[in-house]
């Protein structure tokens, strides 16, 4: 999802996709975890998290202060692995801002902005299925 960069931008754009996964999923028994980076460590965020029935694997910020995130949390097995498996996300913006060009972007508009995205992220999403693909078949 692109937004218009104001400071608080991404977490609020980051709530509305959490409400929108807490809809698809329509089970109370299904546990929704969230991965992000230290920038989400917000008391506001975690708490909005909380409410919504998500657990908040945000990387603690402790840097100069306390994190937002709840030590219960943060010692968690769940907790360990998300952040593991997050940095296999930053993978895919690593690319998108070298191969698919978009540290820069050439249009204008966020509208336009949003559509080169999709559109790289699409790419690099059919690049790892072809690398995937390969991987199966040379262990099959």
């Amino acid at each position: 999802m692109v937004t218009t960069a104001d400071g608080h931008a991404e977490r609020e754009a980051a709530k509305v996709m959490i409400n929108a996964a807490c809809e698809a999923a329509d089970d109370e028994t299904i546990r929704i975890t969230l991965g992000a980076d230290k920038g989400y460590d917000a008391q506001e965020f975690i708490r909005a998290c909380q409410d919504m029935g998500v657990i908040p694997h945000v990387a603690q910020n402790t840097s100069g202060r306390r994190s937002a995130v709840p030590d219960v949390i943060a010692a968690s097995q769940g907790y360990v692995l998300s952040q593991r498996k997050r940095k296999l996300i930053e993978q895919g913006f690593g690319w998108a801002k070298t191969v698919g060009r978009i540290r820069q972007v050439m249009v204008r508009g966020l509208q336009r902005v949003d559509h080169l995205f999709v559109l790289t992220m699409t790419a690099y999403n059919l690049t790892r299925m072809r690398s995937l693909g390969q991987i199966r078949q040379q262990s099959a």
